[in-house]
């Protein structure tokens, strides 16, 4: 059921099985003689985008290799959603940067400036 539910993810994400790369190697950390004999720790890359994730939770690779797919498939997600965010703030930031300033504004902003520059006018050099 688990693995039908990864699969549906992969297929909706457009990740394909020929684009990640799994290797294996020995865990540490609890688990006895399993761990220290045994590749029990699994590295999922995909290709495409270069995300890599480990995964060394279970004293199972079976267990391991289920948790990586679904660890990678959700930082996936989270890639894309950071990039569709970067995206619409992109278009957000040029959209009032082209849009113009109202005309209150405006002259406001020319008001000030031409207070600016007569104080500047009256720091002068005095002649003597």
């Amino acid at each position: 059921m688990a693995e039908r539910w990864i699969e549906e993810r992969m297929r909706r994400l457009g990740i394909r099985d020929v684009d990640l790369v799994e290797t294996f190697a020995r865990s540490g950390g609890p688990g006895g003689q399993n761990v220290n004999k045994v590749a029990t720790a699994v590295t999922l890359r995909h290709l495409p985008t270069g995300i890599s994730v480990t995964v060394q939770d279970s004293r199972s690779q079976a267990m391991n290799r289920k948790l990586v797919r679904e660890r990678l498939l959700d930082a996936i997600e989270q890639d894309r959603q950071a990039a569709r965010e970067r995206e619409i703030s992109r278009r957000e930031k040029e959209r009032r940067r082209k849009s113009p300033r109202p005309p209150a504004l405006k002259r406001k902003i020319l008001e000030s400036k031409r207070k600016r520059g007569e104080l500047k006018k009256q720091r002068a050099k005095i002649e003597i």
